[in-house]
């Protein structure tokens, strides 16, 4: 998952909450995996394809770049299906 925004990347909502996701979770297209705050809007990440969390690149911290990978994740595909 490719950053869209230059922001400040958050896994939660608030500080000490629960992350959004974390490693080796599966998770469904349009799921949140975190928000990026930018010139100060709250912005929900969500994920464009269903899959499982592979690693988290970046905790909390400013000024990720446009289109930087925050959270990569695998994408599933039912079993027997073709890649394209």
């Amino acid at each position: 998952m490719k950053s869209p925004m230059v922001g400040t990347f958050y896994r939660s909502a608030t500080p000490g909450a629960v992350p959004f996701v974390e490693i080796g979770d599966t998770v469904a297209e349009g799921a949140t995996l975190c928000i990026i705050e930018a010139m100060k809007l709250m912005n929900e990440i969500e994920a464009d394809k269903a899959g499982v969390i592979k690693v988290i690149l970046t905790e909390k911290r400013p000024a990720r770049r446009i289109r930087s990978t925050v959270v990569p994740h695998r994408v599933s595909r039912p079993r027997g299906s073709a890649v394209r």
